[in-house]
């Protein structure tokens, strides 16, 4: 933990002096403490308990040289100066502030050129105001879109270029959508669409390369549509087509008797 470092540097990496300090004032008063609650310390969780004691303070911080301060200054400030650090060139910035405004202030960083801003961005709006965000450059900002986007609002992310991203699509878009997945190249987006297909629409996928969907199908379509798969080339797919087709057979011989 920082608390336990000896050195008080600040962000420079020159040893912190009080004695200079515009808030000496406070080390008298118990409003910081030199390796625990100071402003000009590089340690972030030492700056974040000097604002946490000194609240009042952070709005004169909002433009200091280090990012650290300005992005922990950002949690205590006045939120009406909040908007000015929506372009700081700071990530952390940017997200500390965007975080504490209304949502519609979230909206303008859909497109922030970084990847963090806009994965947490993407966990703040919703609905239609979501939606741009489908076609984000990365997978993840994607994925974490496909977790949140409304289920009829899935479709055209039903064809995106990451498999993991398809799978959560798999397992959220309308039943009747599914059909326009069995196919998909990555094995695993298919063995989604298939623990969700009803029996009868199973049976489509009978033939699919991957045991695990063959398996499925084996397991929970109905045994009149398994005559293929009793001959499966994998054993646990023969095994389960032929115990259920066994036993399809022997329910019509005893009917009949």
């Amino acid at each position: 933990m920082t608390d336990d470092i000896d050195e008080a540097l600040d962000w420079q990496g020159q040893e912190v002096d009080c004695a200079t300090c515009a808030h000496l004032e406070l080390n008298g008063t118990g409003g910081c403490r030199l390796r625990h609650a100071c402003v000009n310390d590089r340690y972030a969780r030492r700056i974040d308990r000097f604002f946490n004691w000194n609240p009042g303070l952070a709005d004169g911080y909002l433009a200091h040289p280090h990012f650290e301060v300005r992005a922990i200054a950002a949690k205590f400030a006045n939120l009406f100066l909040l908007p000015l650090l929506l372009d700081d060139a700071d990530e952390t910035v940017r997200w500390n502030v965007v975080r504490r405004l209304p949502r519609r202030y979230a909206l303008q960083l859909r497109k922030d050129p970084h990847r963090e801003v806009r994965m947490r961005v993407a966990t703040l709006v919703d609905g239609d105001e979501l939606l741009p965000m489908a076609s984000d450059e990365d997978y993840y900002v994607r994925l974490v879109v496909a977790r949140r986007l409304a289920p009829l609002l899935l479709g055209r992310m039903i064809n995106d270029d990451e498999a993991e991203v398809r799978r959560v699509v798999a397992r959220r878009i309308p039943d009747e959508w599914l059909l326009g997945m069995i196919n998909d190249r990555d094995a695993a987006v298919r063995l989604e669409v298939a623990q969700r297909l009803s029996p009868q629409l199973l049976a489509l996928m009978r033939c699919d390369p991957d045991w695990r969907i063959r398996y499925e199908v084996a397991s929970r379509a109905a045994a009149s549509d398994l005559m293929g798969l009793a001959e499966d080339q994998d054993g646990l797919v023969r095994e389960v087509a032929r115990s259920r087709v066994a036993v399809r057979l022997e329910r019509e011989t005893g009917a009949s008797l």
